[in-house]
């Protein structure tokens, strides 16, 4: 192995060396990695060098890009970071765009937009495009598309073998299956193709309630009666957030208990499938309209600082809003404990829809999301007996929003989809040398 900075070979860091803390560096701050080896990657050939190295040493490797989520707890092991791999390729003609590891998905809508094509990118348009598709891939058009490992052509991995797969449905049918909501298990994704929507415009935003103001379990209840009115094509979610009182906020968020309906909808009507939303109290805020695709990260208008958090989720056959409203009532401001954010998305349209691949649960009807602060003790002292409340429709978890909390496998998969997804780890990593945060076993 060699370090350097040689441009035939991959940047080698470790501790103590200069730039090995900022290499780790990330958008989650709460958890630290200390990896005995870096290698920053610029090119597949670089991951292929990690991973060789990493074989040869008998020693665990993880992966970390540029999104929202870390890798397993790799000290004494190897990382591979792939933030300079951040090509982006689209062909216009095929509807379909190549992203190499490290490409966030701001850069896929402002490459596609001028096509009047749109990818299929979560609220946040910091999250990594790859690690997002490989944990299934819920995003703000989920109803009407699906996941977007649904939509994937193929995928360019590196196994524990140090070879370089182009993977394809009809090519490798068991892997492709495996990667698809199996995440970082398998290999080191060094790019994937997926398709592109064409979706220039869309209708959406988010109506502001007052939590003080107006009963956020009354809100809830009235959301989920409308859930049920709503076609298919319609993508929203419920969301409560105790904003802190600092000047960063917009004067209508400081110091407020904000309960929002988010909403995106490429179809006709949009102004009339809400209206009964803008019925059920006094709001704080009504961003609501037809926008371009572009500006989409405003309908949830997510944090784009690094910052500190733990947040777990659970997948729901049905939504029971007495036990959901109760545990509003335990997170809330005024339970005295620390800072807690609800998520909670509806599910079903085209998500219920089978696909070749690993994501799980597509019977859900609604995904709850808590998100909190403080060490993993803590933070498990407070969502525990939250998603306690919903054990009776609680039917698993979502590996895309096990932030922190993916030590805890269970319920990350059904229990057949487990299983394959362990007989294939075994067939192709059998010294288990990827490890991630929710492993899958050898």
């Amino acid at each position: 192995m060699k370090n350097a900075d040689r441009t035939a070979d991959p940047l080698v860091l470790r501790p103590g060396d200069f730039g090995y803390d900022e290499e780790l560096s990330g958008f989650q701050t709460g958890f630290a990695r200390r990896p005995a080896v870096v290698f920053a990657a610029s090119s597949a050939d670089d991951v292929i060098v990690a991973v060789r190295y990493a074989a040869a040493e008998n020693l665990p490797i993880g992966v970390q890009a540029t999104g929202h989520g870390l890798p397993g707890a790799l000290e004494g092991g190897v990382l591979v970071t792939t933030k300079r791999m951040d090509k982006v390729t689209i062909d216009p003609g095929a509807r379909t765009v190549r992203v190499e590891a490290g490409v966030r998905w701001g850069q896929v809508v402002a490459a596609a937009e001028p096509y009047g094509l749109a990818p299929l990118n979560g609220s946040a348009p910091s999250v990594g495009a790859v690690s997002y598709t490989l944990g299934g891939g819920l995003g703000i058009l989920a109803r009407e598309f699906g996941y977007a490992a649904d939509h994937v052509r193929s995928l360019e991995i590196v196994t524990a073998d140090g070879q370089l797969r182009y993977v394809t449905r009809e090519s490798d049918p068991d892997l492709y299956w495996a990667l698809l909501g199996g995440g970082h298990n398998f290999g080191v994704v060094t790019a994937l193709e997926i398709d592109l929507v064409p979706v220039k415009t869309l209708y959406g935003g988010s109506l502001a309630f007052d939590g003080r103001e107006v009963d956020p379990a009354a809100l809830l209840r009235a959301y989920e009666e409308w859930t049920r009115t709503v076609p298919d094509g319609l993508t929203s979610s419920f969301a409560v957030v105790p904003y802190p009182d600092i000047p960063a906020l917009p004067p209508h968020l400081r110091g407020r208990y904000v309960v929002s309906v988010r909403v995106a909808y490429t179809g006709a009507g949009g102004e009339e499938l809400v209206a009964p939303l803008r019925e059920l109290g006094p709001l704080l805020a009504d961003s609501l309209r037809a926008m371009p695709y572009a500006e989409s990260r405003t309908i949830h208008s997510d944090p784009d600082f690094p910052h500190a958090y733990y947040g777990d989720s659970a997948v729901l056959s049905e939504l029971d809003v007495a036990a959901a409203g109760e545990l509003l009532a335990r997170v809330g401001p005024d339970a005295g404990g620390p800072m807690c954010v609800v998520q909670i998305n509806h599910l079903s349209g085209a998500l219920a829809q089978p696909a070749p691949n690993s994501v799980p649960y597509r019977e859900g009807r609604f995904l709850v999301r808590l998100l909190t602060v403080g060490d993993r003790d803590a933070a498990r002292a407070v969502l525990d007996p939250a998603f306690a409340l919903l054990a009776d429709t609680t039917i698993g978890r979502a590996l895309n929003f096990a932030f922190g909390a993916g030590d805890r496998t269970e319920g990350l998969y059904d229990a057949e989809t487990l299983k394959r997804l362990a007989g294939l780890k075994s067939q192709y990593d059998p010294a288990n040398l990827f490890r991630t945060h929710y492993n899958v076993g050898a």
